[in-house]
């Protein structure tokens, strides 16, 4: 693979570890060489040449973007560890020292100090070591397209303020739409997968009370009465009783979505699931039963295409099935899953996803671009009404009505200002194509079964259960160690590591025990890659179990 902007280090050992990073100075120093001090500038005579982007600063800028360019490459070249090694208290001590409110160093001595505080400490996702969470390198076009909107700060709120970046941004949700299985559908670009989440059920509340309140006006017709009858409930006594259905898997921002939504505590219902962590179907539809006899309504059923622990996808046919027959609004959350439309060899595990009423796609996950890149997809255009809102300012009523109306993307999105982040994914999918891309996700998956195969075959490791996607999750369980001692392990294991540098690896708990994980969003990752990750884990692990051993054995027996 050439079109991630990575390199492939050999694995990290702890000898390898840079002496450097284990320690951080006691007051800010830079590599760079030292720029020669300008002569403080009274505010009134502050000059703006090169402060502010224009044409007059054109060549500054120039400038600038090649130091910054040339700096990253270096580090791309030479970084050897997932993260730093520096404690918290030394970072923060770092940071502190830093005086945000005097003199300007100039932007060139600003943005090499900027290097040594971040860049030097960051955390980088594209290293082999780094297994932890869903984050992903990022494809090279999109970094290079990311400098090219933040620079022009195009706003794809209302059409006269962006143009053409609205008119790519909509051909680019009619072309996922298309894939999703969304003929009429519609969507918009979003910051993640939780503010995709929360449109989502947003959208979901309000249609459901609007089909409340009409059913209610076609009784009170039929009754002989233009006037709903006394005693009708009330918008707040409707939404409390509006249930969302979700399992143990799903992501949490579907439960703050109906805190922030103001449903009840209760709102968020969990459905059982089957051995490997998917909705059961069935036990979804009596579900949908027994809180329809009590009185409730169910504002919608969240199902997950790629949950973030197991990384499995819900039954979704069965359950459309289900959501089509009660007329309830089905969202798939497919942040995570949603590449696997794109997988040539998985298409297919996403069987039903047609069907849903809403989805959410992170493109910042499974198809490798640079945060934020997510969005929001519904299958009628008309589920939006409830987002709309006019201001004469931005996008008046009366100018919306006409017959050569402006396509203000604002009448779709929670946010105002909002930055082009589709040009990212449209220059990657001009510069790569798609279908490079799906494979990538079929190469992180395929790397997850191998993994999985080779854990299966460690005596002293256990692995649980399987994934549709790119996670595993195992942990470090000796033969000679008590059930509850592997669970100890778990956290200790990961925190040594991480602090150390040498790798970078997520911990979650499942059913009451502690597992480490694996997020495999690395296609240039090897098999080889991950070995040496297990090799520190178990290092470690026998680490911490021989200091326990010679703990005891001090305490038992007096002083060595």
């Amino acid at each position: 693979m050439t079109s991630l902007l990575s390199d492939t280090p050999t694995p990290l050992t702890e000898a390898s570890v840079p002496n450097e990073a284990r320690s951080l100075p006691d007051a800010p120093q830079s590599e760079a060489p030292s720029l020669p001090d300008a002569a403080p500038l009274p505010n009134a005579s502050l000059r703006t040449e090169d402060a502010l982007l224009g044409s007059h600063s054109a060549d500054a800028y120039a400038e600038l973007m090649h130091e910054v360019v040339d700096a990253l490459a270096q580090r791309f070249t030479s970084v050897d560890a997932p993260t730093s090694a520096n404690d918290r208290t030394s970072l923060e001590a770092w940071v502190a020292d830093f005086d945000l409110d005097g003199q300007g160093i100039g932007n060139i001595a600003a943005l090499r100090e900027a290097d040594d505080l971040y860049a030097r400490n960051a955390v980088w996702f594209h290293h082999p070591s780094y297994v932890a969470h869903l984050n992903c390198p990022v494809a090279v076009p999109a970094v290079a397209a990311e400098a090219m909107l933040a620079a022009i700060n195009t706003s794809v709120d209302t059409y006269d303020q962006s143009e053409v970046a609205t008119l790519m941004e909509r051909r680019l949700v009619q072309w996922a739409c298309r894939h999703v299985g969304f003929s009429g559908g519609d969507g918009i670009f979003t910051s993640g997968g939780t503010q995709s989440n929360l449109q989502a059920l947003f959208l979901a509340r309000e249609n459901v009370l609007r089909a409340q309140q009409a059913q209610r006006a076609q009784q009170a017709q039929m009754l002989g009465s233009d006037q709903p009858g006394r005693g009708e409930p009330s918008r707040r006594e409707i939404i409390s009783r509006l249930r969302i259905l979700t399992t143990s898997q799903t992501h949490f921002s579907i439960s703050r979505a109906a805190h922030i939504l103001g449903l009840d505590a209760e709102a968020a219902v969990t459905v059982d699931t089957d051995d490997a962590g998917r909705m059961d179907a069935e036990a979804l539809a009596e579900l949908m039963r027994d809180i329809d006899d009590t009185g409730g309504i169910v504002m919608a059923v969240a199902a997950t295409a790629g949950t973030t622990d197991l990384g499995v996808i819900d039954p979704l046919d069965a359950i459309a099935e289900i959501c089509e027959g009660a007329n309830v609004w089905m969202h798939v959350d497919a942040a995570y899953g949603g590449g696997l439309l794109w997988a040539p060899r998985r298409r297919h595990l996403l069987q039903g996803i047609g069907r849903a009423t809403s989805v959410t796609i992170d493109f910042h996950k499974t198809f490798f671009q640079p945060v934020s890149s997510s969005a929001l997809l519904v299958r009628d255009l008309a589920l939006f009404d409830p987002t709309l809102h006019h201001n004469d300012y931005l996008n008046p009523e009366a100018e919306a009505q006409g017959a050569d109306a402006e396509p203000n993307q604002v009448d779709k999105s929670l946010q105002t200002t909002r930055r082009f982040d589709a040009l990212k994914l449209w220059t990657t999918l001009r510069a790569r194509g798609a279908t490079e891309i799906g494979s990538m996700v079929d190469t992180v998956c395929d790397l997850a079964a191998e993994v999985r195969e080779l854990l299966d075959a460690q005596p002293d490791f256990e692995v649980l259960g399987a994934t549709d996607l790119s996670t595993v999750l195992f942990r470090f369980a000796p033969a000679n160690a008590e059930a509850a001692t592997a669970d100890e392990l778990v956290p200790m294991i990961r925190r040594v590591l991480f602090r150390s540098g040498r790798a970078a690896i997520a911990r979650t708990t499942i059913d009451g025990r502690p597992w480490l994980k694996l997020t495999l969003l690395n296609p240039d990752t090897t098999v080889a890659d991950i070995t040496a990750v297990f090799d520190l884990v178990r290092a470690t692990g026998h680490g911490i179990l021989a200091g326990r051993h010679l703990e005891s054995t001090t305490l038992e027996g007096g002083a060595a």
